[in-house]
């Protein structure tokens, strides 16, 4: 699979200091801040992918702590603020996807969907209502829905951590397999403090590369 011009939907793992849009919650930076020896960004998963593939980036849109549903860390409500669904609409209403060429979207998210306690839910295809998306399927699947719906010619590439709940792994095979999503589950991929290290961020774009 060729990649070209790429963007990011995704969480912690993919945050890095300057690399993600303002106001948005950081996880990795220069300056180790938390328990991590991610210090520099050529040392991040996307970083390497972009270099191996001679591809450019033209937006990481992640946010650390962020969950794809409506329903985030002590069931606050992230309908109008972090969760990818509204981010994802939020660029459609500005007009990103007019503006921009993307021909590959990396969908790296779903882990503080798992950690966060929200209600799973049942895998739901169509006839969505907002509330729906307060449980974690289906808002996955609307997800996917939007994304497919807003960029028709773009390979979609889901990346599945390593540790997720047994129901919410196997639901995203169902999920991309519906949708036509490419999928990369991640295997015995290095972390400490539940985030990947640099050995861990090398894992993940290698096991990207090998997949793809």
């Amino acid at each position: 699979m060729e990649i070209n011009n790429f963007m990011i939907f995704g969480d912690s793992y993919s945050t890095f200091e300057d690399c993600i849009p303002e106001g948005y919650a950081c996880y990795y930076y220069n300056e180790p801040q938390r328990m991590t020896d991610v210090t520099d960004v050529k040392q991040t998963w996307w970083h390497k992918l972009a270099e191996s593939t001679k591809s450019n980036l033209v937006l990481n849109n992640s946010w650390s702590g962020s969950t794809i549903g409506y329903t985030g860390y002590n069931n606050t409500d992230c309908s109008e603020t972090s969760s990818f669904i509204y981010r994802l609409r939020k660029l459609k209403n500005e007009g990103f996807f007019d503006k921009n060429t993307i021909d590959t979207v990396f969908v790296f998210g779903a882990t503080n969907d798992n950690w966060c306690g929200a209600n799973l839910g049942k895998l739901k295809f169509s006839d969505w209502e907002e509330n729906d998306f307060y449980n974690v399927l289906p808002a996955i699947c609307y997800f996917f829905k939007l994304l497919k719906e807003y960029l028709p010619n773009a390979n979609i590439v889901c990346i599945i951590n390593t540790e997720l709940k047994y129901e919410l792994t196997t639901a995203f095979f169902e999920i991309c397999e519906h949708f036509g999503v490419k999928q990369v589950l991640l295997k015995d991929i290095d972390k400490f403090n539940g985030h990947p290290t640099i050995k861990g961020m090398s894992q993940i774009c290698e096991q990207i590369l090998e997949k793809l």
